[in-house]
């Protein structure tokens, strides 16, 4: 494995490992560092589908707003380097801000609607720095796919819309949130957590799972009910400070609030909230697939 710094290096490397042997398809596993094993799980997935796998860490500033962690996001070189190794990356771009950034950037790329809700509305311009970088490291990297957890699910979406609407050429390949063995979700945010907040912060894979039972077995039937019964959940936990829960159509993310009889509509349900545990906002989701009777 390789570490470069510049997108000369960068584009040099890939050139060289595509013309040394008869590897064609590259991989790119976009991260903002402080790896754990989602990140490497999206790793092996590169690696069993493409032939060159480049990893790019890089703490975007644009994504970030006033007063979020920018600063403060937990980075660890040395450990990123190591578990992209171990996960068989070929490649890792380190950029720093002024290669990403050289002067103060006049272009953004903004995706409209899917933008607007969920982290869209509690973060305003978050996405417009999510798909600018992003597509920044698509021309960099010019890679046949690209490998994005769900547990960012509004992330995946904005990003295939990007994608779709430029005509970009990759294939954007959604991979499975993975989660603790108590099933909170990973995240490089979950660090900040103290040990009572940790404990607390359970409630949100417990509600999602309860309320996917729920809907699966009939219980419940609209996209109401479903937020009623997430929002009750997740309100059990004392500590727990609700940013949003909604109930969405995926990938459009369009409100299923007004939608009397979900389950007998055959289409994909996002689950998706967003959850303060102390200073730490956490997000997680559920996708399901509902059937007709």
């Amino acid at each position: 494995m390789k570490a470069v710094r510049t997108i000369a290096e960068l584009r040099e490397h890939i050139q060289e490992l595509k013309s040394s042997s008869d590897k064609k398809t590259v991989g790119l596993v976009p991260t903002m560092g402080y790896l754990h094993q989602g990140h490497a799980s999206l790793i092996r997935a590169a690696k069993e589908k493409s032939d060159i796998v480049v990893v790019s860490i890089f703490v975007n500033p644009i994504q970030f707003g006033p007063g979020e962690d920018f600063e403060t996001y937990p980075r660890d070189e040395q450990r990123d380097l190591a578990a992209a190794e171990g996960a068989g990356a070929d490649l890792v771009f380190l950029p720093s801000v002024p290669v990403m950034y050289p002067k103060p950037t006049k272009t953004k790329i903004a995706v409209s609607d899917v933008t607007s809700g969920l982290c869209g509305a509690s973060r305003p311009g978050h996405f417009d720095g999510v798909t600018t970088v992003v597509s920044k490291l698509f021309n960099i990297v010019q890679p046949d796919y690209a490998f994005f957890g769900m547990k960012d699910a509004q992330q995946v979406a904005v990003i295939q819309q990007m994608v779709f609407d430029l005509n970009i050429n990759v294939q954007i390949i959604p991979c499975p949130i993975i989660r603790e063995e108590d099933g909170l979700a990973l995240s490089s945010r979950n660090v900040y957590l103290s040990q009572e907040e940790r404990s607390q912060a359970l409630v949100l894979s417990r509600s999602l799972r309860e309320t996917k039972d729920a809907l699966e077995q009939g219980r419940i039937r609209t996209a109401g009910q479903a937020r009623d019964l997430l929002v009750s959940t997740i309100s059990e936990s004392k500590v727990a400070v609700i940013d949003y829960v909604e109930v969405v159509s995926f990938p459009e993310l369009t409100s299923l609030e007004n939608e009397a009889r979900i389950m007998e509509q055959d289409e994909s349900v996002l689950m998706a909230l967003a959850v303060k545990f102390g200073k730490t906002r956490l997000i997680d989701n559920c996708l399901i697939q509902l059937k007709g009777e």
